[in-house]
């Protein structure tokens, strides 16, 4: 089809001009039957449109076809795009209206897809109709047509969901561009959304389905299907799942006492299904067990009191006494008395007669022959009891000449690394030591190993606390007197210490030299790790080096005239602390600290360091210590609140302020597989037996210092060399083994003995490992005598779990063997201290400290407020019970504190409380005044 010629519009004209005349020529030509035809027509109307074109879209390659209808019309044609449509391309029919007798022309067109896409102009493809009359013409609305498509992608498809029960759901769908615009439809599992009636579920005009409140049903997979007259398209489904989280169920009932006697541990529990945890939800936070401790009576059995006198003699010539089962009577269960409660004897010396019968044949005895037997036998039992005595002090002291004083010269204390001497103690030195008891001095030995003593001096003690004076004038800390210059100048009781001995006595039983020096024996040497101190009234410290362990002795906790031979020391032989039976680990050494005997009016502060990453989700901790029959028992949870022992703690670090002395460990049982213990990962090199071979061992310890001196101690007579700085693995309880294997060799300098590339641990091995090292030997060749360096990568990693590299780079000549030197363990190697050198707050500014919150205050300024300012908030019950409340907790700063060499946290904690206090209102006349003031 195409459009008419522009030459020919004026043809046209004439052509209808002609095509009028005769028609109207011929109506008024024509008998008078013809006339009524030709009426309606003469009536003179403008031609109207019974049907006007209508938008249309072409579908593939299918034409259109365009309908127009007029009456009275007398001739209609296209008009498309601007151009009249050729008269070729029309089909007309005509057909009279039964109602009004008018004449109704319709005509027809056909469209094709390649007529639109050939025409290029501002607006869509168009086409109307123009029908005349006899006075004029009449145009139609236009049609467009369009090619109707529609695209495969969605613009936006919809997202998976996972939400919680009674959460809104909202889904987006973006249909693909088409014309005409699609249509959306959701479907649900292949169901449409809209047959399920659901008032819940909304579909927006902007296509977005929306839940409400999502419901367990509301799970699925939702679909949006775009449709229009072309095609219908699917988007990729979207999962819903709608999940449950876990909530706790009630508590049960606390369990009856653990022990049917003395302290032990009541339980509850609840478990997570108020509701379950449903389509992945999170499981219910929080402690599932709850232990508090409790105090079950013992039994006590009945001690019969003391007899009563003699009865007078009665006429049957007998008299009686009796004792009462009161001393103590039986409580809880005990046991009565066992024997009489009454006694009957004779009282005439046999010359009376009892029921009929003479009682001269029994044998008197003399008041004074009944003395000498009981002075005979009261002289034995004394002989006896003496010998015994004896015998038990023989044995007693010798069982205590393994904690004899080695006594060190006190110029080591004045700073620097210096050679000291120390020579064995007297054997049979008892445990309480006083000024009338001289140590021998006479046999000793010397030794060159430095010991590292920290300096705390005046000035650095002193040195952090004056600047405080310009930032907080008129605050607390000033009221304490910490502005001035602080003096503290203690005087120590003459007879504190025993003669002959200094005040900073300290003494190893044993010290292995350069354990991580260059020059370090290669000969394996067993040591006891045990510290040994003199300490009286001024208090002290003791450390094992290396190991992460201290023992904080506070002042006054010795009794004035009295001084105290203390011991430390650390079990190297594999402990028995954890339970085999269920799932507990040991955390941290085995400490033990003494003597037995031990009587000090102060808990003392212990350190030990752990492995865990500490949190209370994921792990139970506990405290164990050894009974006198070599058993195990708790002495509290980490979570508890007891009066009888406290525990602070950190993330590398236990503090325990303890009373009893003992053997302690820390033990821990995993609550979730998220629990995590960290290790120690160390790579050790050295020559083989040939001179082309050398080994690689990759140690895999836990991560407390202690631990790792065992794999530097094994090293050390295997004549190891540190390769690379440690790193820490954080392994989980996820119960995956730990993978070790060695990467990047150089292939054509080394070769790798068979079957070591890679090699495995159990989980249960490293995880139960109970601080003894764990190592792998990677063996290695290397080619040629003049290949003297070897680099490469050890990797250390879980499976599903943590990685750590470990980069080798050394100089295996041996000429250059001993130039890599061992990496140097920060820790300090002091063994003992005494007096003010062996603390941080100088002894003035802590009399002051004790003397303000240790007194109540109206306000609220008291050690509980200390406590809390130096977050120790926890158990505030344990220093309730204390003489000095504000004195331990500064002891438990002081243990926390130890590897910080300045005082900047108390201050800060002591100039925030002077900032609060010094805000309150202004007292009136009647009120008393605070020391704050």
């Amino acid at each position: 089809m195409g459009p008419f010629p522009k030459g020919r519009y004026f043809t046209m004209g004439i052509f209808l001009f002609l095509f009028s005349s005769t028609t109207l020529t011929t109506i008024k030509g024509a008998g008078s039957e013809a006339l009524p035809e030709s009426l309606p027509s003469v009536a003179g109307t403008l031609p109207h449109f019974v049907q006007e074109p209508e938008d249309a879209y072409i579908i593939k390659s299918n034409p259109i076809k365009l309908r127009c209808r007029a009456a009275p019309a007398l001739q209609i044609f296209f008009k498309c795009n601007g151009e009249w449509v050729h008269q070729s391309q029309h089909e007309s029919r005509e057909r009279v209206d039964e109602g009004t007798g008018l004449k109704i022309r319709e005509v027809m067109i056909n469209v094709s897809r390649q007529q639109v896409e050939d025409f290029h102009g501002p607006e869509d493809y168009w086409c109307l109709c123009v029908a005349w009359s006899h006075l004029g013409t009449s145009k139609s609305r236009k049609a467009t047509v369009r090619i109707a498509y529609l695209r495969k992608n969605f613009e936006q498809d919809p997202q998976g969901r996972e939400v919680p029960i009674k959460g809104m759901i909202v889904l987006h769908c973006r249909p693909p561009e088409g014309v005409p615009a699609a249509e959306v439809e959701w479907l649900k599992n292949e169901e449409p959304v809209s047959a399920l009636n659901d008032d819940n579920i909304d579909t927006r005009a902007d296509h977005n389905l929306i839940i409400n409140e999502a419901r367990l049903s509301d799970s699925g997979n939702y679909t949006c299907l775009a449709s229009n007259i072309v095609a219908k398209r699917r988007s990729a489904s979207a999962n819903v799942v709608v999940f449950v989280n876990g909530g706790w169920s009630l508590w049960t009932e606390w369990s009856t006492c653990s022990v049917p006697c003395g302290r032990g541990v009541q339980k509850r529990s609840r478990t997570c299904t108020n509701p379950a945890p449903l389509n992945g939800g999170a499981f219910c936070e929080g402690m599932s067990m709850q232990k508090i401790t409790c105090k079950a009576d013992c039994p006590v059995d009945g001690g019969w009191g003391e007899w009563s006198e003699w009865t007078a003699c009665s006429p049957e010539c007998d008299r009686q006494r009796s004792r009462e089962c009161s001393a103590p009577a039986p409580r809880h269960g005990g046991k009565l008395c066992e024997g009489a409660g009454q006694a009957t004897e004779n009282c005439t010396g046999g010359q009376c007669t009892q029921n009929r019968r003479l009682l001269h044949d029994v044998k008197p005895q003399s008041m004074e022959g009944t003395n000498d037997v009981a002075l005979y036998s009261g002289l034995a039992a004394g002989v006896i009891a003496v010998c015994i005595l004896v015998v038990a002090v023989t044995l007693y002291r010798k069982n205590q000449s393994e904690y004899g004083v080695d006594v060190i010269d006190s110029s080591a204390l004045t700073g620097g690394f210096q050679s000291f001497n120390f020579k064995t103690a007297r054997q049979g030195n008892p445990l309480l030591l006083n000024s009338s008891m001289q140590p021998d001095l006479t046999v000793g030995r010397t030794y060159s190993s430095p010991i590292c003593f920290q300096d705390l001096m005046e000035k650095e003690l002193f040195d952090p606390l004056p600047d405080i004076k310009v930032k907080v004038q008129s605050s607390f800390m000033v009221s304490l007197g910490v502005a001035d210059r602080a003096e503290y100048h203690v005087k120590a009781h003459p007879e504190t210490f025993p003669r002959g001995l200094n005040r900073d006595y300290s003494s190893m039983e044993s010290q292995k030299p350069g354990l991580l020096t260059p020059n370090a024996p290669v000969t394996p040497t067993k040591t006891q790790l045990r510290t040994t101190g003199v300490f009286g009234h001024l208090g002290g410290r003791l450390v094992v080096p290396n190991t992460g362990v201290s023992l904080l002795v506070p002042h006054g906790a010795a009794a004035e005239d009295a001084s105290w031979e203390m011991y430390m020391m650390v079990n190297t032989e594999e402990s028995s602390a954890h339970s085999e039976e269920g799932n507990e680990i040991l955390l941290g050494p085995e400490v033990t600290y003494g003597p037995p005997g031990l009587s000090l009016s102060c808990p003392v502060a212990m350190t030990i360091a752990h492995c865990a990453e500490v949190s209370e989700d994921n792990w139970n901790i506990r405290l164990k210590r050894k009974t006198q029959d070599n058993k195990w028992e708790e002495v509290m949870s980490m979570e508890d609140e007891t009066t009888f022992c406290y525990c602070l703690l950190d993330s590398h670090s236990c503090h325990l302020l303890l009373e009893q002395p003992g053997s302690y460990a820390l033990v821990g049982e995993p609550l979730t597989e998220s629990a995590v213990k960290k290790l120690k990962m160390a790579v050790f090199g050295s020559m083989g037996s040939s001179s082309l071979d050398y080994s690689l061992r990759v140690y895999c310890v836990d991560d407390t210092p202690h631990a790792f001196q065992a794999a530097v101690a094994a090293e050390t007579g295997r004549g190891g060399q540190l390769l690379e700085e440690p790193k820490t693995l954080r392994f989980r309880g996820n119960a995956f083994n730990l993978q070790v294997s060695i990467q990047d060799v150089p292939q054509f300098l080394w070769n790798i003995k068979p079957f070591t590339t890679c090699q495995e641990f159990s989980f249960s091995h490293v995880w139960c490992s109970n601080q003894q090292p764990l190592h792998c030997a990677f063996s290695l060749e290397r080619y040629s005598p003049s290949t003297t360096q070897l680099s490469c990568k050890i990797s250390v990693r879980q499976v599903k779990g943590d990685e750590q590299i470990l980069q080798v780079y050394t100089l295996v000549a041996e000429a250059e063997k001993e130039q890599v030197p061992f990496f140097t363990h920060s820790d300090c190697t002091v063994t003992s201290q005494t007096g003010p050198k062996a603390f941080k707050i100088p002894y003035s500014i802590r009399q002051r400290i004790c003397a303000t919150f240790d007194t109540a205050n109206a306000k609220g300024k008291d050690w509980q407020l200390l406590a809390r300012k130096l977050h120790i908030e926890r158990n505030l019950s344990y220093f309730a019970k204390q003489q000095s409340p504000s004195a331990v907790i500064l002891n438990l700063w002081e243990a926390q504190h130890q590897d910080n060499s300045d005082l900047d946290s108390l201050a800060s904690a002591l100039e925030e409380i002077g900032k609060i206090h010094s805000k309150s209102p202004v007292k009136t006349p009647e009120e008393p005044k605070s020391d704050f003031s």
